[in-house]
């Protein structure tokens, strides 16, 4: 069989990083895990090539090639999906579709031959079986969770790796928590399940002698989700891997900030080589957290607990979101200050949406208030659901946080702060090469002298070199950051004019 994996493209929004990775001369942040773990689970004797639409064109010799179109995709991606199902039809490849979109969205498409659904460990193999035996259904699905020891190590090999900004890895699936507008235990589950670390190392090894260095982004949706395991097994292995091989990567996560109450977790990922990880604050609002049963955060100094991580030596990225029933309109600016004095630098703001299969979509289900599909996108100032808050005031709001945090003024401020409060441990230090050397170059022409706002950048870049030396690929870093995000919301330089969305 000739299969050829085909990744849909992002649209332009916050995770994509299009504008900053324009600085570093690379095209996606990271690459398709789920597909090029796929391809690892196929029979050798097949030829597989990867097509990720982030980083290159679908050309008609490739499609005419294939035998079997391997598709997977996640909500934000329907529109790319769509433009590559329609590429498809003049072409005799079969086409398998597997992946978020398409096990919450599947009945959706039925110009899809064949759909591998839920995890591909359990219900792959009982697709290539049937394919043996001329038995195929066109529906595989199961309510089963994978046992992930049988997850081989993904097919890193297919990918053009100078195209990337990160590698990427997984070591744990599911969430021990109950948050209700989220989708990850309905696509998962709660328990969680971890790879053996002798797996993780093995991912490791792969990505060392395919001659990657640099960053490796732990996709996880809670890294943290057993301590036990990971402080027990994961991390000391993961430690003793990176001081025998000299220190090649650095890693960040996603975790719950319950990581602030255990030190010597945090200092295991920071020995292991983590620098940073990404965090659901949500609201600093009690009300709302009870509300949507998110227990992890209740009752706790969400502010010391973000600096404490900070002190301990991560860098610390936010989830942030406004339009929970619970909200009154003091909660646009309770979040300003929050974000502002925390130092989190990447705070993620978006309206509440109401994923498919999760507890919030069940509600407001019954209480007829859906309006649209979800876009998948939290930062396209759209909802899927009718607010209990007046929709204009909730927009309007909305509209404040962002320029109140991404404007340039108070987004270098925040930096600042951030650089205070960070104390960045010796393991996985930036050190300068000469595409940071070229970056820092191209941040000098675009936010130094083309930028409304290059009175701030030029005062964040002085302040550093007399204050935080050490941290200057940091700053430049995070100053190439916010001309992305202010691009993605529809600021403009540092007078912050928004897109008439109201």
């Amino acid at each position: 069989m000739n299969v050829l994996m085909i990744y849909p493209e992002y649209p332009d929004t916050y995770w994509s990083f299009k504008h900053a990775l324009k600085f570093i001369s690379k095209k996606a942040a990271v690459p398709p895990l789920g597909l090029i773990t796929v391809s690892a689970m196929l029979p050798v004797k097949w030829q597989k090539k990867l097509v990720d639409l982030n980083i290159e064109k679908l050309e008609n010799k490739d499609l005419a090639w294939a035998d079997f179109v391997f598709l997977s995709g996640m909500y934000v991606q329907k529109d790319s999906v769509n433009e590559i199902l329609d590429r498809c039809r003049d072409f005799p490849a079969r086409i398998i579709a597997g992946g978020p979109l398409f096990t919450q969205d599947f009945e959706n498409y039925p110009q899809i031959d064949h759909f591998i659904l839920n995890e591909a460990e359990i219900t792959l193999p009982v697709f290539l079986k049937d394919l043996q035996h001329n038995t195929l259904k066109r529906i595989y699905r199961t309510d089963k969770f994978a046992d992930l020891s049988l997850t081989p190590v993904p097919d890193y090999h297919l990918l053009k790796m100078k195209d990337y900004a990160f590698m990427n890895m997984q070591v744990t699936r599911g969430c021990p928590f109950n948050c209700d507008f989220c989708e990850i235990t309905a696509l998962l589950g709660h328990k969680m399940r971890i790879k053996s670390s002798q797996q993780v190392l093995k991912e490791l090894d792969t990505l060392y002698e395919l001659n990657w260095r640099g960053s490796v982004s732990v996709v996880d949706d809670n890294f943290i989700g057993n301590r036990k395991v990971v402080k027990n097994s994961i991390l000391p292995e993961m430690i003793n891997w990176m001081e025998t091989h000299k220190y090649p990567f650095k890693f960040n996560a996603q975790t719950s900030i319950n990581l602030a109450d255990d030190s010597q977790l945090l200092q295991l990922m920071l020995s292991a080589g983590f620098t940073s990880t990404f965090i659901g604050i949500e609201t600093p609002v009690e009300e709302s957290l009870q509300s949507c049963h998110k227990v992890q955060n209740e009752n706790r100094d969400l502010l010391e607990n973000v600096k404490q991580i900070q002190q301990a030596g991560l860098q610390v990225s936010g989830g942030f979101i406004v339009g929970f029933d619970s909200d009154t309109e003091t909660v646009f600016q309770r979040q300003v200050d929050f974000i502002q004095k925390s130092g989190i630098v990447s705070a993620m703001v978006g309206l509440l949406n109401a994923p498919k299969n999760t507890e919030l979509y069940r509600q407001m289900e019954r209480e007829k208030r859906l309006t649209v599909d979800a876009t998948g996108s939290n930062t396209d100032f759209t909802m899927n659901f009718t607010p209990k808050m007046n929709q204009r005031k909730l927009l309007e709001g909305y509209h404040h946080i962002i320029k109140s945090i991404y404007e340039a003024k108070p987004y270098y401020r925040r930096i600042r702060a951030m650089l205070r409060n960070y104390k960045p441990g010796k393991v996985g230090s930036s050190q300068l090469n000469l595409s940071r050397i070229r970056a820092f170059i191209r941040s000098v022409f675009v936010l130094g002298l083309l930028n409304k706002g290059r009175f701030e950048y030029w005062k964040l870049i002085i302040w550093t070199i007399f204050k935080r030396p050490n941290l200057f690929i940091d700053a430049v870093t995070m100053a190439v950051y916010g001309y992305h995000y202010r691009t993605v919301y529809g600021l403009r330089g540092a007078q912050g004019i928004l897109p008439n969305k109201l």
